[in-house]
């Protein structure tokens, strides 16, 4: 390829980048407020963040986009930038699969400690930020990691907006060249380098947690794994 075709491509990693990062964080945070409502006990809260969890981790991510990025206008006169619009769809999208993890975290977490908070008459709000919160965050690293890869695959879908992410740039310098083989090679390959990346930062993040509680990630007894399990909300999944 020549030097144009590769700044077209090395712009489209970039604003893939962006956007892996600008929806992330609006995943995150929706994660933790609906995770947290999930857990409420009021049933009102409990019943709305349902609600919202059951029709965004139940319809298509790819549907939402075009909703967002073309129905939105025409319905509320609202009209995004595609990185934006983007950033709407996918964040709320895989906030929902989120919000499920941190609910399961929560919920992993062994009643005793959360008694021995009420013996120590905390408040609601002091049980969850210094007994719960620092023993479920360490739990939710593994589901989040595989969440963040499966969202870093999802960022392809904005291309049906005509957005200049990896997917669009790639498939640009393919029609010019009529390398097809050679061109989604390399796509493939700077995907995976990306997700690479963001799986050695979250291990890293989890072991670094997991210290301050005085575990090791490397040495948990299998007795652990169910525990895990129940954590993801699946058995062992997302577009």
């Amino acid at each position: 390829m020549t030097s144009g075709l590769w700044e077209l491509v090395l712009r489209g990693v970039w604003t893939t980048v962006q956007l892996l990062l600008f929806s992330a964080l609006l995943a995150a945070a929706v994660s933790f407020v609906v995770g947290l409502a999930r857990t409420h006990r009021r049933w009102i809260v409990r019943f709305v963040a349902g609600v919202y969890t059951e029709i965004f981790r139940g319809t298509s991510a790819l549907v939402m986009i075009f909703w967002v990025f073309f129905v939105l206008p025409i319905a509320f006169g609202w009209q995004l930038v595609p990185m934006w619009a983007g950033t709407l769809a996918l964040g709320l999208t895989y906030g929902a699969y989120g919000s499920e993890i941190v609910r399961g975290a929560l919920n992993s977490v062994d009643p005793a400690q959360k008694e021995g908070g009420i013996a120590l008459s905390f408040t609601p709000a002091q049980r969850m930020r210094l007994i719960v919160l620092p023993q479920a965050v360490p739990e939710m690293i593994p589901s989040f990691c595989n969440l963040l890869i499966e969202l870093l695959k999802g960022t392809a879908l904005v291309s049906v907006m005509g957005m200049g992410d990896l997917t669009f740039s790639a498939n640009l310098v393919r029609l010019a060249l009529q390398q097809s083989a050679e061109i989604y090679t390399y796509v493939l390959v700077i995907y995976f380098v990306i997700a690479f990346v963001l799986t050695r930062l979250m291990r890293g993040l989890e072991k670094r947690l997991k210290a301050g509680l005085g575990r090791d990630p490397g040495t948990e007894p299998a007795a652990h794994e169910p525990k895990r399990a129940r954590t993801t909300g699946v058995g062992g999944g997302v577009v």
